[in-house]
């Protein structure tokens, strides 16, 4: 069995591959990485280093790892600066599926290809459509969920055209250790840590914490992938979802109960808000239940005290 992930050095990439080698131990693990080496390199994994947009490099990939099972996880993923160069985004996000696709098919093999969208597609939704299902609106509100519309719909044509297993799944707020901290949840637990060691004042800052999100951990949502490569139906979209929504307020109490130091401050930091708002995004993973048998499993809350312990862990290593 050959495996391939592409952003294999990224957080997901980094917690799906290790959690393919405790269950497929015996597989062979190809990963792509788009420049310089991972921090941290993970034994018996074959590590490719080339710009998926180049569309030779990606045809001999193809060649060389020859596939049976592909995890398309790379993309530019963070939104704020899909509104700053917005073709980057969309070029970088299409061309390397296309490349992927046509590589494949200029090789003639079929591997099963999982392809990583994200729940930003819905957009901003209206109280009565929560829980969000795969058959809610699309109302892309930037760049980076406009991309992931259009690598859901290019990988529909190529299962109708070509009768390949393509799956995907609209992948929640995901967060565990490992998270850049471009981020919100890991965001927090870094100034916290900072805080706790001495070297930031006692003030965490923040934008709007009154958005409800769906979160889940990372380590659930990478088993879903397994599960809906192998178990989902071809040509299907899966929502990977908690089924819950919390307040970033939440997530930030929560966090500043756990550190050790007792008078941290909040302000609002106004280069923090952004121009656009979805006030709250919550999932429903019937379908993803129903075909894979898939729950989430591990509580938020043990989520939140992983990502403090692990931004601990990183301004130790830093010191």
């Amino acid at each position: 069995m050959h495996i391939l992930i592409t952003g294999i050095n990224g957080f997901v990439g980094t917690h799906l591959t290790r959690y393919l080698q405790s269950v497929m131990p015996f597989a062979e693990l190809h990963g792509t990485i788009f420049n310089g080496k991972p921090e941290n390199l993970i034994d018996k994994v074959n590590y490719h280093q080339l710009d998926l947009k180049d569309t030779d490099r990606v045809n001999r990939l193809i060649r060389e790892a020859q596939p049976d099972l592909i995890f398309h996880l790379a993309a530019y993923a963070f939104v704020p600066d899909s509104f700053v160069d917005p073709w980057q985004t969309l070029e970088n996000n299409m061309k390397s599926q296309l490349n992927l696709f046509e590589a494949c098919r200029l090789c003639d093999i079929q591997p099963k290809i999982f392809i990583t969208s994200s729940a930003t597609v819905y957009g901003s939704v209206q109280p009565d459509e929560i829980p969000l299902t795969e058959n809610a609106p699309l109302r892309p509100s930037n760049p980076y969920a406009l991309s992931k519309i259009v690598q859901e719909t290019m990988a529909l044509q190529y299962q109708i055209t070509y009768g390949w297993h393509v799956v995907c799944a609209r992948l929640f707020n995901h967060i565990g250790p490992g998270q850049n901290a471009n981020f919100v949840a890991p965001a927090f637990a870094q100034q916290i840590a900072q805080i706790e060691v001495g070297t930031q004042e006692p003030v965490i800052r923040v934008g709007d914490l009154s958005d409800k999100r769906d979160f889940i951990d990372v380590r659930d949502a990478v088993r879903a992938y397994k599960l809906i490569l192998e178990n989902g139906a071809s040509g299907e979209i899966y929502n990977i979802a908690s089924g819950r929504s919390y307040r970033i307020q939440f997530i930030l109490d929560h966090l500043i109960r756990h550190s050790s130091h007792k008078n941290i401050r909040v302000e609002v930091d106004k280069s923090l808000l952004r121009s656009t708002s979805t006030p709250i995004l919550q999932g429903d993973y019937t379908k993803l239940h129903k075909a894979t048998g898939w729950s989430p499993e591990i509580p938020i809350e043990q989520t939140l005290e992983d990502i403090l312990n692990d931004a601990r862990q990183r301004i130790r290593k830093n010191e």
